[in-house]
Parts: C-alpha cells; structure tokens; sequence
C-alpha cells in the first residue's frame, strides 16, 4: 500500500513511518520545517497552513491512503483549515484518509465519552480538532477519525521530557492531580492506525489506553521507570485556578477495541519498570 503520512518528522508520524515501512508500505512522510532521517522512506515538503501545497503533494506521491497526524495546538490554519483542504483534496484524488484527533474536543462534562459522543470543547485547540472532525465527516465520510489522549513512549514523547526537566530541577511546575486522561503508548496507537488503514472502518473511532491516571499519577509513573526522583514532582489541583481546559476527560475505546488485533495498553502497564 502507498501511504502518505502528514506530520510524519512528529513523535506519532516518525512512529507511524517506521512501522509502516517495515510491515511492506510505501511511504512518502511529509515535514514543515526539518524532514525526518529514517532510511527508506521518502521526505515531502508540506506545510497544511499553506493549502496551495497539498493537491500537488497528492499528485507526486498518488497515495492509497493519506494519514494526517499534524497539528499545532495555538494554530487554526494548521489544525483546522489545514486538515480539512487535506481531507477535500485526498477525497478528489480518491485516497482515503484516517485523520488523528484528540479527546481534547471534551469538555469533561460527562467525563466518559464513547465515539457517539458529540465534540463539546472549551479550548482553541479542541475547538479546531472539533471543526476538523465536522468537516471531514461531511466532505469525506468515508474517513477515519481517530480520538487519541496523551502520547506516551519510551522516552520520546514531551510529556516524558517534561517529567525529567522538573524531576531534575530543570523546570519548575505543578503536575495535577485532578486533570484525567487516558494515555496511549504510541507504539501502540500506530499500530492501531495502519489496521484501520488497511481495514473498511469509517466514522469515528476511539483510540486511548485502558488507565484513567491523572498528570501526577503518570508523572510519577514516569519518573519510576526512568528511576527519577518522584518527590520533585509538585502535586496541585487545577481546579479553582482558572487555568482553562477540561479536568477529567476519560475515552472510552471498548467499541473500536473489539474491531482491533492491536492491544491498547494503560499506563500503569507500559510504563511499569522492569524488574
């Protein structure tokens, strides 16, 4: 299969290319600004905020299946408007597309959220993935759109990164104890990806891990594995600070997950430390 990966120099498109590649793929990984160094795989030029470049980026790679993991989380342009002119232009070209999104389009309200739920966001950034997924689901319904949560690895990801600046005195900062999420590895969530590409799925799909943990509690988990020093991290409630955003935010990907071969893993599991 001809795969066109979007974002693919990001943490989740890097992952998404090398799985991909060694699995049989033909992959063509798109970059903004610096392109990616995995041998094998070839390196587009495309910036979604300038929509000039997409059809002829479609034209030279002529994908089977376009996947959109780029985002920038203060820009419209990229995350919204981007995402839908990728989506028109891969429907005209007759490729399908499997779009990531996040459960950032939630408020929290109902905390559990299944993939019926309609998208209620109460930040930028999630009111740009909701248009999104509004908008692919009209031009091209017969699209992916993949709800993920915290993107976690092996040391690779920011949230990681972050955990090892402030265990480390690096950076000051509070990690909550009362904002919930569902963290993925991303492992995990890229090859939950390349099945649904290859598979007849459509609409909305959900794919976070099987934890509910708070910033703390994964904060902590982190710093165990990597035998950091736990008691840097500053536990507080975000509560009543008047920082925006939602609190307790739990995806529900029983649905998608009877569909899928690819085990979703929690935090508590892919992040325990080996003995």
């Amino acid at each position: 299969m001809n795969l066109l990966i979007v974002g693919g120099s990001g943490f989740l498109g890097r992952e998404l290319a090398q799985r991909a590649l060694a699995i049989g793929h033909t992959v063509t990984a798109t970059y903004a600004t610096r392109a990616g160094d995995i041998p094998g795989i070839h390196w587009l030029p495309l910036d979604l905020r300038r929509s000039e470049e997409i059809t002829p980026a479609l034209r030279e790679t002529r994908p089977d299946v376009v996947i959109n993991t780029a985002y920038r989380k203060a820009d419209w342009a990229t995350t919204a408007d981007g995402a839908i002119c990728l989506a028109i232009a891969a429907a005209r070209h007759g490729s399908r597309m499997v779009h990531v999104s996040s459960d950032a389009v939630f408020s929290g309200a109902d905390v559990r959220y299944d993939e019926s739920a309609a998208p209620d966001p109460v930040t930028p950034y999630g009111a740009a993935k909701a248009a999104a997924e509004t908008a692919i689901r009209r031009f091209a319904p017969d699209a992916v759109i993949a709800r993920t949560s915290l993107i976690v690895g092996d040391g690779g990801s920011v949230h990681e990164a972050f955990i090892h600046d402030l265990a480390t005195g690096r950076r000051n900062g509070v990690l909550f104890t009362d904002v919930i999420r569902c963290p993925v590895h991303v492992a995990d969530l890229a090859r939950a990806l390349l099945e649904l590409t290859a598979s007849d799925h459509a609409g909305v799909c959900h794919l976070a891990g099987s934890d509910a943990v708070s910033r703390h509690e994964l904060g902590v988990l982190i710093a165990d594995r990597d035998a950091l020093d736990a008691s840097m991290l500053t536990a507080g409630c975000r509560a009543g600070t008047g920082s925006p955003g939602a609190l307790d935010v739990r995806l529900d990907s029983t649905r998608t997950r009877r569909t899928l071969r690819t085990t979703l893993r929690g935090a508590r599991d892919f992040l325990r430390r080996e003995p």
